[in-house]
C-alpha cells in the first residue's frame, strides 16, 4: 500500500518500530526529558519567539483548535475568520459553540485571501483573526503575508492551524507575529494521529493565564503548568509521544525544518510535472506544498479514488459532498519518495489506457 493522503501519511520503519514497543510508564525523569525535546525543537521548527511554550494535547488537530479558542479567546473578542472550506469552517463553528463574535471572509474559489479583501475590514473593532493556514478540503493555501500584515496594522491576535502545512510551506511564526499556532501528529510529522500540539507565544500564554476556562480537559493553564516539569495534566498518547520524539530528532539530524521542507516541495513539485501529461486539471491557483488537488477531465473523482485503492493499492484523498465526483487530493507529506510517484502516474497511465480517465 501506498498513501498518498493527507494524514495519516506514509510513515518510516523507524518511526513503525516504535510503534510496536511495549508502552512505558511516564511519570517518570526519563519521560519528561523527552518531553522537554519535544517542546523544544516544536519551538524551534515553529521558528517561535523566545520564551513561548508548546503544549502537547491528546487529541485530534481539532481538540486543538478548540483548546486554542476556548483559551485565547471569549464574548468580549471579535474575531476574523477565513471561512474557505470544510477546515476552515470549523473555526466558525467553534466559536458558535463558545459564544465568540466573529465575522468571515470567504476567498475567491480556489484562490487565496487577497489584500483587498481584507482591506474592507479595517479598522472594524475585530479583535483576533483565525485561520486554517492550508485548507486541504481544497488544496489551497493562504498568504499568511498578507494575513500577517493585516494583523499587525489592526492589531489582532493571530492564531494559524498550521496542521497541513506544518513542515510543508515557509513559516516563521516571530517574523509573521503568530501568537498561536497548532499542527498534528499525523500530517508531515508522519506519525500516527492522536496527538496535536499547540505553540503559545510569550504573549499566548500570558493571554491563557489570564482567561478562565470551563472546562478540565482543556484548560491550558493547566498543560502550561504540567509542562513545566516535562508532564501533561492526564494520561497522553505515551507512544506517540515517544514517536514524535524520534520523528523531530530525525528531521533535525537530515538538516531541520528548512531541509523537511525542501523535501516535501521536491516531492510536489516532481509529481506535478509528471502530471502534466494526463488528463487533470489542478483546481487550486494558490498550491501549498502539502497537497495536489485535481479535477479529472474523463470520470468521476470519487470512482478514481475506488479504483486506485482496490485495483492499485494506492490511497489518495477524495473529497465530500458537492466536490466528491469532482475533485481529488494527492498529499504529497509523509515517507514518500519519487519513485512512490511513479507508481501513482503509472497506475493513472494504466487507468487512461483503458478508458477509465
Amino acid at each position: 500500500m501506498i498513501n498518498f493522503t493527507v494524514g495519516p501519511v506514509m510513515i518510516s520503519k523507524e518511526i513503525l518500530e516504535i510503534g510496536g514497543q511495549q508502552v512505558p510508564y511516564f511519570r517518570t525523569a526519563e519521560f519528561s526529558e523527552v518531553m522537554f525535546e519535544n517542546e523544544k525543537l516544536m519551538n524551534k521548527f515553529a521558528k517561535a519567539p523566545t520564551d513561548s511554550r508548546t503544549v502537547f494535547i491528546t487529541g485530534s488537530g481539532t481538540a486543538a483548535m478548540e483548546a486554542a479558542v476556548m483559551n485565547v479567546f471569549d464574548k468580549y473578542d471579535k474575531v476574523l475568520i477565513v471561512d474557505g472550506g470544510s477546515f476552515g469552517h470549523r473555526f466558525v463553528q467553534l466559536c458558535e459553540i463558545h459564544q465568540i463574535p466573529y465575522e468571515i471572509v470567504v476567498p475567491e474559489e480556489g484562490c487565496s485571501i487577497t489584500k483587498k479583501q481584507l482591506s474592507n475590514f479595517d479598522n472594524k473593532d475585530f479583535t483576533g483573526f483565525l485561520v486554517n493556514l492550508d485548507e486541504t478540503s481544497k488544496g489551497v493555501l493562504y498568504d499568511i503575508d498578507v494575513i500577517s500584515d493585516f494583523c499587525r496594522r489592526n492589531d489582532l491576535f493571530l492564531v494559524v492551524d498550521s496542521i497541513s502545512s506544518f513542515l510543508c510551506d515557509e513559516f516563521d511564526m516571530d517574523k509573521l507575529n503568530v501568537q498561536v499556532m497548532i499542527t498534528g501528529s499525523q500530517k508531515a510529522l508522519a506519525c500516527p494521529p492522536g496527538v496535536s500540539m499547540i505553540v503559545l507565544s510569550p504573549q499566548a500564554v500570558e493571554r491563557v493565564c489570564s482567561k478562565k476556562v470551563e472546562s478540565m480537559y482543556f484548560d491550558l493553564k493547566s498543560a502550561l503548568k504540567n509542562g513545566e516539569r516535562g508532564q501533561t495534566p492526564f494520561t497522553p498518547a505515551v507512544g506517540i509521544l515517544l514517536q514524535i520524539n524520534a520523528r523531530l530528532r530525525q528531521i533535525e539530524k537530515n538538516g531541520g525544518v528548512d531541509q523537511e521542507i525542501m523535501h516535501t516541495a521536491s516531492i510536489a513539485k516532481d509529481f506535478r510535472s509528471k502530471i502534466e501529461r494526463l488528463p487533470f486539471e489542478i483546481t487550486s491557483k494558490s498550491l501549498s506544498n502539502a497537497v495536489t488537488p485535481l479535477h479529472p477531465l474523463n470520470g468521476s473523482a470519487y470512482d478514481i479514488f475506488k479504483r486506485l485503492k482496490n485495483e492499485y493499492g494506492i490511497w489518495v484523498c477524495p473529497n465530500g459532498g458537492e466536490l466528491s465526483e469532482k475533485v481529488f487530493r494527492v498529499g504529497h507529506i509523509g515517507c514518500l519518495t519519487f519513485e512512490d510517484n511513479d507508481k501513482l502516474i503509472e497506475a493513472f497511465e494504466d487507468m487512461q489506457r483503458r478508458n477509465l480517465i
